[in-house]
């Protein structure tokens, strides 16, 4: 059995817990380290079965916490040398290991197999997480939809997908312009309706549970979220996160 669950997912902070009955791993740990453990245990995961912390580029919403995090737990945190060198220096993790897009990591029985992506980021990358046959994405900050989104989106079970805005809230919103055209553009962030066409085009035979993620607290709703995938809901589980707290925990 596999437990899986956001522990947050926003511009705010973002974190989320993949792990099996004896060890665990964070994709990001973008929120304080006093979070992730509080969150943690109100939905009865237990931090000691942390063995490392997979961060996916530098934007600080991304890795806030991992350093203290680390430190606390003793744990590895696992960034591209790219991301480590141009983290904040006050935040940047001193137990590091570093990997390269597109290398597997083994942590006990799970692979973390991690992919390029685009986004505004010196070396952005996102993963898929692999235990006993069973595949969780953790797919968000991606500008445009790239062959490796798309491939490694294929062979995912359940899915953390980012759908950030609603095109016509962006659009009319209190964003000024060049930061409109930063979030819509080909390094920034998928909207409801990319978000959904991503689905509708590549998603695999086994996927069975959506999470809508890193959802736009000024330029989207969850309801408009919703009702983009709505015609989905018949194929799929579709939910959303928070960022304000973790969202339910997933077993299978």
């Amino acid at each position: 059995m596999i437990e899986v669950c956001a522990l947050a997912s926003g511009s705010n902070g973002n974190c989320y817990y993949i792990g099996n009955d004896k060890e665990a791993v964070l994709i990001d740990a973008g929120i304080s380290r006093r979070q992730i453990v509080d969150r943690m245990k109100e939905k009865s995961l237990d931090p000691s079965k942390i063995k490392a912390v997979f961060i996916s580029h530098e934007h600080s919403d991304h890795y806030r916490g991992a350093k203290v995090l680390s430190k606390k737990l003793n744990i590895p945190i696992y960034m591209t040398k790219e991301t480590h060198e141009k983290s904040y220096f006050t935040m940047r993790p001193t137990n590091v290991i570093t990997f390269n897009p597109g290398e597997t990591v083994e942590i006990g029985g799970i692979s973390i197999h991690s992919f390029s992506k685009q986004h505004d980021a010196i070396e952005p990358v996102s993963f898929r997480v692999e235990y006993n046959g069973k595949n969780i994405g953790v797919m968000t900050d991606i500008g445009a939809a790239c062959d490796n989104v798309k491939l490694h989106l294929s062979k995912c079970d359940f899915l953390f997908l980012e759908s950030n805005y609603d095109v016509n809230m962006l659009e009319t919103g209190k964003y000024p312009y060049y930061l409109k055209q930063r979030v819509a553009g080909d390094q920034g962030h998928l909207s409801n309706e990319q978000a959904k066409e991503l689905v509708e085009a590549h998603a695999g035979e086994h996927l069975k549970t959506i999470y809508l993620s890193h959802i736009s607290e000024d330029n989207n709703r969850g309801e408009i979220a919703l009702d983009t995938f709505k015609h989905l809901m018949d194929r799929y589980s579709i939910k959303l996160t928070s960022r304000y707290a973790a969202c339910g925990v997933e077993k299978f």
